[in-house]
């Protein structure tokens, strides 16, 4: 019998534990939403919390291909080890909603490859790549401004973002309303697009929560900013 290095023995045990926290139910309601895993995400982030950042095991879970150790492997990482082409590849291989969210969201926002990546994805013919450059356009829109034409990005969204394919579409909708928020300048035009597009005005939102039709977005976001302290 050949022997078993620790990465394997570790990553075997760690699939092991995922899988005794399958849940059948949570992978009912998962499937509705293209995730094909069954893990609470409560328990995942626990058991992310006990291994600690781990930057081979994280490696070597992302390659067993599973959805459930591929979250796993996102909140074990080491984000600034990844080169820029490992994280244009796990983009390219993540193509459940969560793993790319969180692949964006965890790793390549805190990594020192992020604008790079930002304008190759942007470009890219794959309308789920360039969904993820979107993503990081709506990221430095609020965070990182500075250089950023944002009367140019108004410009593509008005024009294309109608007829984009859904996650392209989420994330040029994003973009527009975080624009219109964080951008008193560009807030009319920013709400003028919304209305005229309608994109996603009848999405079904749950009571308590803030629609993504970016009219209503900009808005209620506003209103937030602008509420005095304490009331």
């Amino acid at each position: 019998m050949a022997e078993t290095t620790p990465t394997e023995t570790t990553v075997t045990g760690v699939l092991a534990e995922l899988a005794a926290l399958e849940d059948p139910r949570i992978r009912e309601v998962n499937e509705r939403h293209g995730d094909d895993h069954g893990v609470n995400l409560g328990k995942l982030r626990a058991l992310a919390k006990r291994l600690k950042t781990q930057q081979d095991l994280a490696r070597g879970l992302w390659g067993t291909g599973d959805t459930a150790a591929r979250l796993l492997a996102l909140l074990i990482s080491r984000p600034k080890a990844y080169t820029r082409d490992e994280l244009d590849a796990m983009l390219r291989e993540a193509r459940t909603p969560k793993v790319h969210d969180w692949l964006i969201g965890y790793v390549v926002k805190k990594s020192p490859h992020a604008e790079d990546l930002r304008l190759a994805w942007t470009a890219d013919p794959d309308p789920v790549v360039a969904s993820a450059g979107w993503a990081l356009t709506a990221d430095r829109v609020v965070k990182r401004p500075e250089g950023l034409d944002l009367g140019a990005l108004l410009d593509v969204v008005e024009a294309r973002m109608k007829d984009a394919p859904d996650r392209l579409q989420w994330a040029m909708n994003t973009c527009l309303a975080q624009i219109g928020i964080a951008h008193p300048a560009h807030r009319a035009r920013a709400v003028a697009i919304g209305e005229r597009l309608g994109v996603l005005k009848d999405y079904p939102t749950s009571p308590g929560c803030t629609s993504p039709y970016a009219p209503v977005w900009i808005a209620e976001m506003v209103r937030r900013q602008q509420r005095p302290a304490g009331s």
